[in-house]
């Protein structure tokens, strides 16, 4: 018996300002809000592009993340060229929020895939990257891939 083809549905984050959040992936990722619930005890919005499910937030922590403990590394997204990882960077520096290395740098020494790595308002870490063309730059750890040390 074989199992069955797997595809990742969406990815849910507690953060602690639901409105903040929701306009900080809005803003980067140009997502729509497919569903929320903005008050009372239990706030939540479904964030996606065209009728996808691509992100839930939830409203029910405190503090930042954590980087040192077990869970989430980082979530990433992937787009189409380095032009669209460029847009993305100066959006950011447009929001005020400073990447994690020098810009845009490539996934490891060599490699021509890579992006931006930056935190959403809570601390959780973030990538926008391209297959391709982010050989320009050198790599921020030559030993290890960037995304998995930032």
């Amino acid at each position: 018996m074989s199992a069955p083809v797997l595809q990742t549905g969406h990815v849910g984050l507690n953060v602690t300002d639901l409105a903040r959040s929701t306009a900080f992936y809005r803003e980067i990722f140009d997502f729509d809000v497919i569903g929320e619930q903005t008050d009372g005890d239990r706030r939540f919005a479904f964030l996606g592009r065209d009728g996808t499910l691509l992100v839930t937030l939830w409203q029910q922590s405190s503090g930042a993340f954590a980087a040192d403990r077990p869970g989430l590394h980082h979530l990433s997204f992937q787009v189409p060229d380095i032009e669209a990882v460029r847009r993305a960077e100066a959006t950011l520096r447009g929001l005020g929020v400073e990447p994690l290395h020098d810009g845009i740098v490539p996934h490891g020494e060599g490699a021509s895939s890579g992006g931006v790595f930056f935190t959403d308002p809570d601390g959780i870490r973030l990538e926008i990257y391209a297959p391709t063309g982010a050989d320009t730059a050198p790599a921020p750890t030559r030993d290890a891939p960037t995304c998995g040390f930032f």
